[in-house]
């Protein structure tokens, strides 16, 4: 028997829209289960999300929806997503080839001494912008000088919470800002505005924030000024390094600045982690006379470094596909539940019925961003948000006559901000599984993601930077 021709079929009728109060319970189901699953009773965020997967069929079910349309549903925010999922893949390798080559290594070996430990976390999170603004990616960023930043990081004794904050503070400011930005071209294309047109009412909210979490991070590395290595200590290290890998920047860098030109030159990402890896396996196979079998191995799962330092070993021990595995999994589960919760209609009518009673263009704006983190709470992935959240949002802010820009910003600002912040979806796993630190350790010291939309909203409500025709509009 076909799927098409399975009993449930028979019980198929005609869809129809949730209520609002069964949008609310759908919703009020899949928060209580994650919530009280994880911070209550501990159990696997993958065994969560396949109960919260079961209740959310169970409620599409009742509007009539057929296992197969609902099926369907599930299909549709897995391949909405796929450009994520390959780049997962390819992140994975892309660390076990950089790792193999000595390319981390060789930013271990120089890095260690010139990042001073009272400002570590201004100078990283400076270099990690200017990072995610070059190559237009936070988890490029993210996978390579990120990884970089937590072993530093740690030989010098910063909590590693606080690094990882810092270091998705900086890669977010580009993910959110680069012209090269997959999140910034979909904002943009999504709300119907010029990319630059979005990227300077972002500057309007992001320059503030920017400064304001630059000077957090001075004051806060101010503490650390005391945490220096040992003399000793760094030479231990260096020597160390040395010994495992041959490090001329100018042949172990090549795969990190090759990524990076052909990042700039708006290459596909596939197309530039795919070359970068390419060159990196020769390096370690050529340069760094490396078994080639081992080599290529290592792109799948990739072996503790050999210097003979504990915790470097384990940082050079990083990467490989199968290291990608608990991440991609549950995204694809988290992708799976936003299919339903998009396409069945819970997610429009609960927004929908929140948008036909706002007022002011602060509120609008408030609420923009909110939804933002509540789509990608629902459908884990911040593009599917995006785009949802354009479509929705766009004729109340053209009754207001604002901008289109200032709904891809506050679109951006609720969608890709906050996505790092969520435990479950594509990026908060990924850096997960990249750093090695849990999301809600890091969360706190996301600065720029935790405070950009509060700065945005409080610019509203003072009436600052809310475009029209170039111009401005008040808050009535």
């Amino acid at each position: 028997m076909t799927d098409s021709d399975s009993p449930v079929d028979e019980l198929f009728t005609a869809q129809r829209l949730p209520s609002l109060l069964q949008a609310v319970i759908c919703f009020t189901g899949v928060f209580l289960l994650i919530s009280l699953g994880m911070f209550v009773y501990a159990i696997s965020i993958h065994a969560i999300l396949f109960l919260a997967l079961v209740w959310v069929c169970l409620q599409t079910r009742w509007l009539g929806y057929a296992f197969t349309d609902i099926r369907g549903m599930m299909d549709d925010g897995i391949i909405k997503a796929l450009p994520a999922i390959y780049i997962f893949l390819l992140i994975g390798m892309v660390i076990a080839s950089f790792m193999q080559s000595g390319t981390i290594a060789s930013l271990l070996y120089f890095g260690i001494d010139l990042l001073n430990p009272t400002i570590f976390l201004a100078a990283g999170f400076i270099l990690c912008s200017l990072m995610s603004v070059a190559t237009g990616t936070s988890w490029g960023t993210v996978g390579t000088i990120g990884v970089v930043l937590i072993g530093i990081g740690d030989a010098i004794g910063i909590p590693l919470p606080l690094v990882a904050g810092m270091i998705v503070s900086g890669a977010t400011f580009g993910d959110k800002l680069s012209p090269i930005s997959d999140t910034t071209n979909l904002a943009a294309m999504s709300a119907g505005t010029h990319l630059y047109r979005h990227i300077g009412a972002m500057l309007y909210t992001t320059t503030p924030t920017f400064v304001i979490v630059l000077g957090i991070f001075t004051l806060w590395g101010l503490q650390y000024g005391a945490n220096a290595l040992p003399t000793d200590h760094i030479v231990e290290i260096r020597a160390a390094l040395s010994g495992a890998y041959q490090l001329n920047p100018w042949v172990t860098l090549l795969p990190l600045l090759l990524m990076f030109g052909l990042s700039i030159k708006r290459y596909a990402a596939e197309v530039s982690m795919s070359c970068s890896i390419l060159l990196a396996m020769l390096i370690a196979i050529v340069y760094q006379d490396r078994d080639g079998i081992e080599v290529i191995n290592a792109l799948w799962m990739n072996s503790a470094g050999t210097t003979g330092i504990v915790n470097i070993d384990d940082l050079l021990g990083r990467g490989g596909v199968y290291s990608m595995a608990w991440t991609l999994l549950l995204s694809i589960m988290a992708l799976a539940l936003g299919g339903i919760m998009h396409h069945a209609g819970f997610l429009r009518v609960l927004l929908e019925s929140i948008i036909a009673r706002i007022q002011r263009v602060s509120t609008l704006i408030a609420t923009t961003i909110a939804s933002g983190l509540i789509g990608n709470m629902a459908m884990g992935e911040a593009y599917i948000s995006i785009i949802l959240n354009c479509q929705l949002f766009k004729s109340a802010f053209q009754e207001r006559k604002l901008d289109r820009a200032i709904l891809s910003r506050s679109v951006e600002e609720g969608s890709t901000l906050t996505t790092g912040l969520i435990p479950w979806t594509t990026a908060g796993t990924f850096y997960v599984a990249t750093l090695g630190v849990p999301v809600l350790d890091y969360a706190p010291y996301a600065l720029l993601n935790l405070l950009n939309p509060v700065i945005s909203i409080g610019m509203a409500i003072l009436g600052i930077g809310l475009l029209r025709d170039g111009g401005h509009v008040s808050e009535d």
